[in-house]
């Protein structure tokens, strides 16, 4: 029921739900004054939240920063976080990326680099017209990169981020108990992951990848006087987190 209600009503976030929601209103509604209103904060919601400048601050201040590769340790895994394959295409004989992608070609460039022993890829599939799910894909990906066999291990039967960590932690602390990890995930997307490893028990260190924001230098100074239909996507991407983070706090799910 959690992932329904996750992947469904969480839809109604978007703002572009509400843009079209009050547009709807304003054009069907007989009272003037209610038509003016609405249509004056669809205008405002097209404003912030379709606002480049402000989307990329929020982002800046919420997703965690990359790490330099030079500064990170040396982990026995390096746990993967699935959902960047677009599942949906054929023919299913080859790899289709979605944005997200760095996450498993982080985690390839930090196994090459020595930084981790292992590569664990969490993540299930719930198309059943695939043969094989996410996890099983991201593997063939990394079998072709020159990963072998026995650096890589499947958690298929997770869901979402509470099940990741449950399921990932008992292969953890069954086969590799008491060591590093390093927990691999978009950056907008980690504080919620290492919650949810925390609450499983499992101490870890996260290392973002996947990034929205941009370096502010980078922004053009008048880019917040035109909303962008990216921005309005971003807006949604950024409430979505934000809510997912606080229901799995308030539920139990994450530290």
């Amino acid at each position: 029921m959690f992932y329904i209600l996750s992947k469904t009503l969480f839809y109604v976030l978007m703002p572009i739900f509400w843009i079209m929601f009050l547009l709807f209103y304003a054009i069907f509604t007989k009272n003037d004054k209610r038509r003016k209103k609405a249509i004056k904060i669809c205008v405002a919601i097209l404003f912030i939240f379709g606002n480049p400048m402000l989307t990329n601050e929020a982002f800046l201040q919420w997703e965690v920063p990359p790490t330099p590769m030079a500064n990170v340790g040396t982990y026995e895994v390096g746990v993967v976080l699935t959902g960047v394959l677009n599942v949906h295409k054929i023919p299913h004989d080859r790899t289709y990326f979605n944005k997200g992608a760095d996450r498993i070609t982080h985690a390839l460039q930090l196994y090459k680099n020595g930084n981790i022993k292992k590569i664990l890829i969490s993540g299930g599939s719930f198309q059943p017209q695939k043969d094989e799910d996410e996890a099983q894909d991201l593997k063939k990906f990394l079998l072709l990169a020159g990963v072998p066999e026995n650096a890589i291990i499947l958690e298929d039967k997770s869901a979402n981020t509470h099940e990741n960590a449950l399921f990932s932690a008992k292969i953890l602390n069954r086969d590799f108990p008491k060591q590093k990890y390093l927990v691999i995930t978009s950056a907008f997307h980690l504080r919620r992951a290492l919650g949810c490893f925390d609450k499983a028990g499992i101490k870890a260190d996260g290392f973002a990848t996947d990034f929205y924001n941009s370096d502010r230098k980078t922004i053009n100074a008048f880019s917040w006087l035109v909303p962008t239909e990216k921005s309005l996507y971003y807006s949604y991407i950024l409430i979505h987190e934000w809510l997912g983070y606080g229901v799995y706090r308030i539920i139990g799910y994450a530290s």
